[in-house]
C-alpha cells in the first residue's frame, strides 16, 4: 500500500503570525500571501500562549462554531484585536506558522480546537509547548517544522512519515489514525497493536519509576522516549472543561457511556465561582451557568467525586484540594488543567491534559504516554528570611527556561535543602513547573511528606505511604542535567509583565527593585491562586501585615489588597489562628476559596490598561488578569508592596524600624 502523503490544498492559504502585526492584518485582509522566503524564523511570534489563542471568555463556549469565530481573540495591540472575530474562520487558511514554544501556558484544548475548526490542519513552529503539542496530536492536527513547510510551499507531496518522524510508536499510530479517539477505537477493536517497551533493568529517576509501576499489563522498566499504555490513579476536571469532556464522551460512546473507576476521579466548581461579579464577565453569565449545569449532569451520570459549590462556597481550587484530599506519593494523576503539576509536591507524577485525552482516559482507565526526559534540581542550604519557593521558581524561569533546559521534561526537586521547605512550599515548586513548559514537577518524599498527608487525612496508613513513595536510583539519568541551587544565595524576585521568565532579583544592598524596574507604584496587590493560596502563603501575608499593623501601618491609600483562600481548609486555619483578623485590621479584602483573578474571573483583576498589579499568582501573560500591567512576586513581596504602595521586597523588621520607604504612600 502506498504511503499516505500530505499536500497543500489548491486555493487554501497560509497565515504567518509575525511580530509585525501589520503583516498579520494584511494577510487577513487578503492583500498579501507570504512564504518562508519573505519571513525569517526570528520574525515570527514566540511564546504564543493559549490565553492569546482562546481567552477565558472564549472557553465559556464548547460548540465548534462559537469557539472558532473567536480564535486568537487575545492577540491584542493598543486595546484592539489583531485577528478580529471570524477573521481566521473566514480567511480560507489551512496552515498556521509561528515561532518558538507555540502554545505555552494553560492546557486548554480550545486553543487547538479554535484553529482546527477554522480549517487549520497543519500548524508549523520552531517548537511547541508539551501539552499543546499533545492536544494537536489528539485532535488530528499535524505539526511540522519550517523545512517541511518549505517543501509544501514548493508543491511537494510530503510523506506522512515526515510528520511522524521523531515521535514514539504509539504517538505515530495516533497521528496516522487522525487523532486519539480514532486510535482508541482501533485499539479496542484490535485493529492495531501497541508494542510493550522492551527496556531492560536500569537505574530510573522518579518520573520513570512512577510510569514503570503503572504499565498496563504489569510493572517493568522504562527509559525516555518509550511509548506506553499506563493505568491512571486519578484525575479531575472543572466547570471550564467538564462540558467538553461530557460532550466528547457522548459523541464517541453514546449517551449511556460509562467511565472506569469513578471513585478515582472528581469534578470541581472553582474556576468560575467569582466570574459573575467581574464586569467583563457579566455578559457571559448565561454561558457560565450552562457550564455549571452541564458539569452537574456529567457528575451525576458518572458518579465521580463531587466538589461542587455548597451553600455559596466552593470547597477550593482543584489543585489545592486534590493535594489535601487524595493525591498520594507515587500516584499517576492527569487532569484538565496545566497546574495539575502541583500534585508533584506530594511525590506524584501529575500533569495536565486536554479534554480529548481526559475523556478517553476516564472512559478506558488508562492512557498512552511517552516517558519524558528529566532535569534535576539539587537544593542545598536554606532560604533567607525574605525568600520563598516562589522566588526559587522565578529564578529557575529566569536562568534555565530560556535555555530550553526544562521544555517537555519532568523537573525533579531533591537534595538536602528540600528539608528546609514546607509541604506548601514544595507544592509551589511543582505547581510552577508548567510555567517552565515542563511535562511535570516532582518533589522527593521524606517524613514531612508522610506526616503532612496523614495530618490532612485522619486515618491514613503512613506505612503504606512510605511504600508508595519514589526516589531516584543511584545512577539515574537526567538528559537536562543535574543543577545545584544554593538556596541561601537567592534573593527575592519580581517578573516583569508579559511572561513569568522575565524575572529580576532584588537589589542586594537595600532589598528594593528600584534599580531594575524603577519606582513602580501599584493599584492592586493580589494574594491567592493555587500557587499562593495555601496555608503557608497566608502565613506569609500575615507575617508582613502583623508587623505593619503593630507599627500603625495599613494597606496604602489607593491600593486594593485582595487575599484569597485556596481551600476551605485554608480558610478555617486562618479563622482558627487569628490570621483572618490580622488581614482585616490591615485593610485587606478577604475572599472565600476559589479561582479568580489568576484567570481574569474574580476580584483583583485590573480594569484599565494604566493599572499596575503585583501578584503572587503563577503567570502574568498580557490580558490574563485584566488589561493592566501585572508583576509576579512572592507572597512576602506582594504583602510588603501593598503596605508601601509600590513594589518592594520584604525585609525582616522593615515596618518595625523604619518609616515608609522612598515613594511609598502614607496613611
Amino acid at each position: 500500500m502506498a504511503e499516505r502523503t500530505v499536500s497543500l490544498t489548491p486555493g487554501k492559504r497560509i497565515l504567518f503570525l509575525t511580530k509585525d502585526f501589520g503583516l498579520i492584518r494584511r494577510q487577513l485582509a487578503g492583500e498579501i500571501d507570504l512564504t518562508l522566503d519573505d519571513v525569517r524564523p526570528e520574525d515570527l511570534l514566540d511564546d504564543i500562549n493559549t490565553d492569546v489563542m482562546t481567552p477565558a471568555w472564549v472557553c465559556f463556549d464548547y460548540e465548534p462554531g462559537e469557539i472558532a469565530k473567536n480564535a486568537y481573540a487575545g492577540l491584542m495591540e493598543a486595546g484592539s484585536r489583531v485577528i478580529p472575530e471570524r477573521a481566521l474562520y473566514d480567511g480560507n487558511f489551512e496552515v498556521m506558522v509561528a515561532g518558538e514554544r507555540k502554545g505555552v501556558g494553560s492546557s486548554r484544548e480550545t486553543a487547538v480546537q479554535a484553529e482546527k475548526w477554522c480549517g487549520i490542519r497543519i500548524t508549523v513552529a520552531a517548537s511547541f509547548a508539551p501539552i499543546h503539542a499533545k492536544n494537536n496530536i489528539n485532535q488530528g492536527v499535524l505539526m511540522a517544522g519550517y523545512d517541511i513547510l518549505r517543501r509544501l510551499q514548493k508543491g511537494e507531496a510530503v510523506p506522512l512519515s515526515e510528520f511522524t518522524k521523531g515521535h514514539d510508536p504509539i504517538t505515530k499510530l495516533v497521528i496516522e489514525h487522525g487523532g486519539l479517539f480514532a486510535f482508541s477505537k482501533a485499539l479496542k477493536e484490535r485493529k492495531v497493536e501497541v508494542p510493550r517497551p522492551s527496556t531492560g533493568k536500569r537505574p530510573m529517576n522518579m518520573a520513570e519509576k512512577v510510569i514503570a509501576r503503572h504499565l498496563l499489563g504489569g510493572m517493568g522498566h522504562v527509559k525516555p522516549g518509550d511509548a506506553v499504555l499506563a493505568e491512571v490513579d486519578g484525575g479531575y476536571s472543572h466547570e471550564f472543561t467538564s462540558a467538553q469532556v461530557h460532550a466528547f464522551l457522548e459523541e464517541e460512546y453514546g449517551k449511556d457511556y460509562g467511565i472506569a473507576n469513578p471513585q478515582k476521579f472528581a469534578v470541581f466548581e472553582d474556576h468560575l465561582h467569582y466570574a459573575d461579579g467581574v464586569k467583563k464577565m457579566m455578559p457571559f453569565a448565561g454561558k457560565i451557568a450552562k457550564l455549571r449545569e452541564i458539569q452537574r449532569v456529567y457528575q451525576r451520570h458518572t458518579g465521580q467525586r463531587d466538589y461542587s459549590v455548597r451553600d455559596g462556597m466552593s470547597p477550593g481550587i482543584c489543585h489545592e484540594v486534590a493535594r489535601e484530599k487524595f493525591i498520594e506519593p507515587g500516584d499517576l494523576i492527569l487532569a484538565t488543567d496545566s497546574h495539575t503539576t502541583m500534585g508533584g509536591g506530594n511525590n506524584a507524577y501529575a500533569y495536565g491534559v486536554g479534554a480529548t485525552e481526559y475523556a478517553n482516559l476516564i472512559h478506558a482507565g488508562f492512557t498512552p504516554l511517552t516517558v519524558p526526559e528529566s532535569i534535576r534540581f539539587e537544593l542545598k542550604g536554606e532560604l533567607k528570611p525574605g525568600c520563598t519557593a516562589k522566588d526559587v521558581m522565578l529564578f529557575i524561569l529566569m536562568t534555565f527556561v530560556r535555555r530550553g533546559l526544562t521544555l517537555n521534561r519532568s523537573m525533579e526537586f531533591g537534595g538536602p535543602g528540600l528539608r528546609s521547605l514546607s509541604m506548601d512550599e514544595r507544592a509551589t515548586l511543582a505547581n510552577m513547573a508548567t510555567e517552565c513548559s515542563a511535562r511535570a514537577g516532582m518533589v522527593e518524599a521524606d517524613e514531612e511528606t508522610f506526616r503532612w498527608i496523614a495530618a490532612t487525612r485522619p486515618g491514613t496508613d503512613v506505612v503504606a505511604l512510605r511504600a508508595r513513595a519514589v526516589a531516584p536510583d543511584p545512577g539515574a539519568e537526567y538528559a537536562g542535567g543535574v543543577h545545584p541551587i544554593d538556596l541561601s544565595s537567592l534573593r527575592p524576585m519580581v517578573a516583569h509583565p508579559g511572561d513569568p521568565d522575565n524575572g529580576i532579583p532584588s537589589d542586594p544592598t537595600n532589598g528594593a527593585y528600584v534599580d531594575e524596574i524603577g519606582d513602580v507604584k501599584i493599584d492592586i496587590a493580589y494574594g491567592g491562586s493555587c500557587t499562593a493560596g495555601k496555608i503557608d502563603d497566608l502565613e506569609m501575608y500575615a507575617r508582613v501585615l502583623r508587623e505593619a499593623v503593630a507599627a500603625g501601618r495599613r494597606v496604602a491609600p489607593g491600593v486594593a489588597f485582595f487575599v484569597q483562600y485556596g481551600s476551605v481548609d485554608v480558610k478555617q486555619h486562618c479563622e482558627r489562628t487569628g490570621l483572618a483578623e490580622i488581614f482585616r485590621k490591615a485593610g485587606a479584602t478577604l475572599l472565600d476559596p476559589g479561582c479568580g483573578a489568576c484567570i481574569g474571573c474574580g476580584p483583583g483583576v485590573s480594569e484599565r490598561p494604566d493599572q499596575v498589579t503585583v501578584s503572587a499568582i503563577n503567570r502574568n501573560y498580557t490580558g490574563r488578569s485584566g488589561p493592566g500591567r501585572l508583576y509576579l512576586a512572592s507572597p512576602l513581596t506582594v504583602a510588603a508592596s501593598a503596605i508601601e504602595g509600590r513594589i518592594v521586597a520584604y525585609e525582616e523588621g522593615m515596618f518595625r524600624t523604619s518609616p515608609p520607604r522612598r515613594g511609598a504612600a502614607t496613611p
